[in-house]
């Protein structure tokens, strides 16, 4: 029987808000690393999302996703324009809240996934082009994806993939397709000697603090309720992120002798990011070694693959959401614990064998490869109708004067011995 609480309610309304906050805190968090003149640009990347993927989510997104199932694949038409999406629950996915919270809840999942990506190719993506992809990325990989995993009748759903809150969805998907669009891009232009150095760390710090803010509705949100697993997820989420934080500061200072302010916050958001999917499976104590373990291979992944392998991944997108986002689908399958929730399955460690561990590299596998393949193609449609890349006199002059006809900083200018 489905009857609205009211507790229930504003647990999920408070989780909305906060889960809402995330996309300016990510705004401020890319601001604070990119350099001057570019600082306006890659936040309004992060606020075009907002308006965009709402609309999107409102017309036919949130339908296509949630809506009933056309073959596993797909979502219907049946709630277009919010049809049929009210004030009365539904039982299929939230059945103590109104349907439209519910909506509201999963739309700002759609909106800052985007946005993250948005911090791969940073400082030379022109905004046109920008828009055109986030349009067709929305539509094309995050909906079905969205449905796969989450809808009622997901293949991957049904198949029994363990995602609490987007490690899949979310965090993979963003992180793999920013790897793509920073290849296909190519490399910023190295102008002067504040390539790859924060232009302004405590708005890295200020936005930092706010997604980790914003995270426990992120996570906890996904209870859809208040309850012992919304408190459990609330719990795994707070010991990951300060376990993480450790774990990169400790690689850092046996690598080189150094704990920075960068590197720390850094550690935080991959470990927020590898306890996304398994925060509502896993017991505390499996919590602290997923946060502290996604700090170590996501330091790897930013100071040495990068490295390693030339890519421009200017925001650091693929090394943190992507391999955390790995890491944390794997480790769901290893550390879930039935005893905590029902509605996912035993890890390997109790006594759920390897199958679950498959389950969930199946789920990694399959990411990869939608999310790769169609943002390489979707890249390549928006390409023949507006370039892709900013030029290098835009990128010299700063992606805020050029796309925008704005400056961050008034008094700020260029002079040709600083950055040429």
């Amino acid at each position: 029987m489905m009857t609205l609480n009211s507790g229930d309610i504003a647990f999920v309304f408070l989780s909305t808000i906060l889960v809402f906050l995330m996309t300016p805190g990510l705004a401020l968090f890319y601001g604070g690393m990119v350099r001057k003149r570019n600082v306006l640009s890659i936040m309004m990347q992060s606020f075009a999302a907002i308006g965009l993927v709402t609309v999107v989510w409102v017309v036919f997104g949130y339908s296509l996703a949630f809506g009933p199932d056309h073959g596993h694949i797909i979502g219907g038409l049946d709630w277009f324009a919010l049809k049929n999406v009210g004030l009365t629950p539904n039982p299929d996915y939230a059945p103590s809240i109104p349907h439209l919270l519910f909506f509201l809840f999963q739309l700002m999942f759609a909106i800052i996934t985007p946005a993250v990506v948005s911090g791969a190719t940073a400082e030379r993506m022109r905004f046109p082009a920008f828009l055109l992809f986030m349009f067709f990325w929305s539509t094309f990989v995050y909906i079905p994806l969205a449905h796969w995993v989450w809808g009622v009748g997901g293949w991957m759903r049904n198949l029994g993939v363990m995602d609490f809150a987007g490690g899949t969805v979310v965090e993979m998907a963003s992180g793999v397709s920013g790897l793509v669009a920073a290849l296909i891009i190519g490399k910023r232009l190295k102008v002067g000697y504040e390539f790859n150095i924060p232009h302004n760390m405590p708005n890295v710090l200020l936005g930092g603090g706010l997604l980790w803010f914003g995270w426990f509705g992120f996570n906890a949100g996904g209870a859809m309720g208040a309850n012992g697993l919304a408190v459990l997820a609330l719990a795994t989420t707070q010991i990951a992120g300060a376990a993480g934080m450790i774990g990169w500061a400790l690689l850092e200072w046996f690598h080189r002798r150094q704990i920075t302010v960068f590197g720390a916050i850094s550690g935080i958001i991959a470990a927020l990011v590898a306890i996304t999917p398994a925060a509502g499976f896993v017991s505390t104590g499996s919590s602290l070694l997923i946060g502290f373990v996604a700090g170590g291979v996501c330091y790897l992944g930013v100071s040495v693959l990068k490295d390693k392998l030339g890519y421009d991944d200017a925001l650091d997108v693929f090394g943190i959401h992507g391999i955390g986002g790995t890491w944390g689908t794997l480790a769901t399958g290893i550390f879930a614990d039935m005893r905590l929730n029902p509605q996912g399955h035993n890890g390997l460690l109790n006594g759920g064998g390897i199958h679950p561990v498959l389950i969930q590299l199946l789920a990694i596998a399959v990411t990869y490869a939608f999310t790769g393949v169609m943002t390489f193609v979707i890249l390549k449609v928006v390409a023949l109708f507006t370039p892709l890349r900013a030029t290098d006199d835009e990128q010299v002059n700063g992606l805020d004067l050029t796309q925008h006809r704005e400056n961050a900083y008034p008094d700020f200018e260029l002079t040709e011995n600083v950055y040429i």
